[in-house]
């Protein structure tokens, strides 16, 4: 395959979500077609944020990386009908060339807008024939454990080629602007209507109500850009809190996992019902480890857990450092984090409320989109 990993979402997909197999053939014409190494069906961020509020403009077309096949099935792909104008097309081929013999079967070389989530689909540059070309970078994938080592120049020729380019965070923009004047920074954002429902009347789930709180809790992919170390130090410094992991594991064993007792792991939930794990939560946290992995993040969290209006406890991350130092405690030692915890576990009320909000009517995913709209239709 050629892509290498260089993402937690790109495992093979579980069965539920292929909806329906088609062999190869003329299909309904797109507007927008989005090339993704992250899969619809995954956890939901950025690209489902964007692209589904980008789908009232424009019919949609989301292609995501390859799924595995068995040899008579080469050349199909799987079509999955996920809102009333956006599809989702998983192909069943082995490489870069091989997508773009779907795309000429199909009779889509000619678009008005390309976006690209990730370099990995500059080779079908050459084949593809849009409009506007985008890239919304909103990782350093290249950076990324088991990153495919041609990232670096596909992302070159893909940055050369493109009209816009977007950014995920400050520190991504500061990175890419170095090399291009078409680079606009748009960090990611939140849908605060939905994550203010923790602070409502919610039914706490059941497998998070059985834990004995206070609960310390992470919403996120547990991978390469999680701390364990500090995980498992504060667990065991702090064992009269409980600590809470919600979300998948990948590219990590489950064996390397920390396990003590006050540590529960519950895997992946729905979008929709995050909101009722948060108000479980008494206090969230991002034990992000400070390597090449999360050197240009701005985790989409930060704001999450602020509309859900929680304490927050960060490691310093050099993006929430500088945005939101004021509003969340900063640590990066065992110790800090015990310290971080006492001293909220003291003052329970949150005194960050008024600040959250002040920061929170800046940015949102609607405002967001409509910004990057109006980018591209001028």
């Amino acid at each position: 395959m050629f892509f290498q990993n260089n993402n937690p979402s790109i495992s093979k997909p579980e069965p539920q979500h292929r909806k329906k197999t088609v062999v190869a053939q003329n299909i309904a014409m797109y507007d927008l077609v989005v090339f993704s190494h992250l899969r619809w069906n995954f956890v939901y961020q950025r690209p489902q944020h964007i692209i589904s509020r980008m789908s009232k403009e424009y019919r949609t077309l989301f292609i995501e990386e390859p799924i595995p096949y068995i040899e008579d099935e080469k050349y199909e792909y799987d079509l999955e009908h996920v809102l009333p104008t956006v599809d989702v097309l998983r192909p069943k081929v082995s490489s870069i060339s091989e997508i773009a013999t779907i795309l000429i079967k199909l009779n889509l070389t000619n678009v008005k807008i390309a976006w690209f989530y990730s370099a990995a689909f500059s080779g079908l540059l050459s084949t593809l024939k849009a409009n506007t070309i985008i890239y919304d970078c909103m990782d350093e994938l290249s950076l990324f454990k088991g990153a495919d080592s041609n990232l670096v120049m596909q992302e070159g020729e893909l940055m050369r080629k493109a009209d816009i380019i977007f950014t995920g965070g400050k520190s991504l923009y500061e990175s890419k602007s170095a090399s291009s004047d078409k680079v606009y920074c748009f960090p990611s954002s939140v849908d605060i209507s939905h994550f203010q429902k923790a602070q409502n009347g919610l039914e706490i789930p059941q497998d998070i109500a059985n834990i004995k709180g206070p609960i310390v809790g992470y919403i996120g992919v547990i991978d390469e850009r999680i701390n364990l170390e500090i995980l498992e130090g504060i667990a065991k410094m702090q064992p009269g809190f409980s600590f809470v992991m919600v979300g998948p594991v990948v590219k990590i064993d489950e064996n390397d996992l920390p396990r003590t007792a006050n540590i529960h792991y519950l895997g992946m939930k729905s979008y929709d019902s995050l909101p009722q794990y948060l108000k479980a939560i008494d206090i969230t946290m991002m034990p992000f480890a400070l390597n090449d992995s999360t050197k240009y993040i701005s985790p989409t969290k930060t704001l999450e857990y602020m509309a859900a209006g929680k304490p927050i406890i960060s490691t310093p991350i050099k993006d929430v450092v500088r945005d939101y130092s004021d509003s969340v405690y900063i640590v990066s030692t065992v110790r800090e984090f015990s310290e971080a915890l006492e001293k909220i576990n003291l003052s329970p009320v949150n005194n960050y409320i008024s600040q959250y909000q002040d920061i929170l009517l800046k940015t949102s995913w609607n405002h967001t989109s409509e910004q990057m709209l109006h980018l591209i239709q001028n």
